[in-house]
């Protein structure tokens, strides 16, 4: 009889697209769906974007570099300098979006079986990339109540074991919208020195970050840039999720040559994409502003209609464009299947993301959601209003 891979076996669904059927079919019966439960930015990509292809005429289109065009890493490199971060050539590698960054990187640091620290709720598909690696996500958990910050340096300790690898964080969060302090981050370093360990900083929501506060990178850590590693994508921050280019960084020489091997193994980063994506270092600041109010403005009217609904836990999420809201309820998948299948106000009804799926620890999430203020300002007002009129009626059902 054929078998499939363990790993196969082991590998997750997508906890976010796993409700999709019932979205599909909602909308067969004439349903609008306003969906909160995915990161798919509605802002337009920059021109310059679709200008450099449309001005690509090589009469062949070869294999590009399996580093990367090299184009494009000075374009990163200029980049990053505008963040106050020195990378040099060799420190850069593109990837296929910040997901085959951090695919790759958990491959180059660790054995199967080996573990990587998490802060829960974390990005559903971390799952995905360690079970490929042959990795182990270990949670640190933190709560909502306490704006999903991380816990004491005493209890992360704790969570470390000899085969622990790495402390990985996504900052800005996916899925709470959480900037860490400065304090913070020279936590997680002072723990990294002296426990011998990397630190990867999926850094993809770099640019969003509201209320005046400022965004501290893990390479603006000095004494512990020798195990950082920095991954990263223009899928949100130019809202060009579909062109899937992202790199991996690191000032440590050994792990960037193990990476290498890795991509040459898999030839290149698709050369017309890479093309366009040189371009967007040419994206105005103006461009960043505004796009910055928006989704402030988004943020607002999600946060404020979440403190208007009785039962709610929520603070107010300080990046990216997410929320986790503890909700009034027992079991938020239930409630988001009901919307979807059983609930509509004026033949309409929101999805929403269960966040049980955000989490490691078994248990953890189960009456809490994940929003994504991802919409138009007025389609946010009406979908957060159809959520609030979904909660009291499942409540009362």
């Amino acid at each position: 009889m054929l078998s499939l891979s363990k790993r196969a076996e082991l590998m997750p669904a997508s906890p976010i697209r796993k409700l999709v059927p019932f979205a599909q079919e909602a909308k067969k019966n004439g349903i609008k769906v306003y969906h909160l439960n995915i990161g798919q930015p509605d802002i337009k990509t920059p021109e310059l974007f679709f200008e450099a292809i449309r001005n690509f005429d090589a009469p062949v289109l070869e294999y590009a570099l399996s580093q990367g065009d090299i184009k494009l890493i000075d374009s990163f490199k200029k980049y990053y300098e505008k963040c106050n971060i020195d990378f040099e050539q060799d420190e850069i590698i593109i990837t296929y979006g910040g997901s085959e960054a951090i695919i790759l990187s958990l491959m180059a640091i660790g054995d199967p079986g080996d573990e990587v620290l998490v802060p829960e709720p974390f990005y559903a598909n971390y799952n995905g990339f360690a079970c490929e690696a042959g990795l182990v996500i270990k949670p640190i958990t933190t709560k909502a109540e306490e704006g999903f910050h991380l816990p004491s340096k005493e209890y992360i300790k704790s969570l470390i074991k000899p085969n622990t690898r790495a402390i990985m964080i996504s900052n800005p969060c996916n899925p709470t919208g959480t900037v860490y302090t400065k304090g913070e981050l020279k936590m997680l370093g002072e723990i990294a020195l002296e426990h011998d360990i990397f630190l990867i900083g999926d850094e993809v929501y770099r640019e969003f970050v509201y209320d005046g506060l400022e965004f501290t990178s893990l390479m603006h850590i000095p004494e512990i840039r020798d195990r950082v590693i920095i991954c990263d994508s223009i899928s949100k921050r130019y809202s060009a999720c579909g062109a899937r280019i992202g790199c991996v960084c690191s000032k440590n020489k050994d792990f960037m040559k193990t990476i290498m091997k890795f991509a040459q193994a898999r030839l290149c980063v698709a050369t017309i994409e890479m093309l366009g994506a040189t371009s967007l270092i040419n994206t105005t600041k103006e461009y960043f502003q505004e796009v910055n109010k928006e989704y402030q403005k988004r943020r607002d009217i999600v946060y404020n209609a979440l403190l208007n609904i009785p039962g709610v836990v929520c603070e107010k999420p300080m990046g990216a464009f997410y929320v986790v809201a503890k909700l009034p309820i027992d079991d938020a998948e239930d409630f988001a299947k009901w919307m979807l299948t059983d609930f509509n106000v004026n033949n309409a009804t929101t999805m929403v993301a269960p966040a049980a799926g955000f989490y490691a620890t078994p248990g953890l999430g189960k009456d809490e959601v994940r929003l994504a203020y991802i919409l138009k300002e007025e389609d946010l007002t009406v979908a957060m209003d159809i959520l609030a009129k979904g909660i009291k009626a499942y409540s009362n059902k």
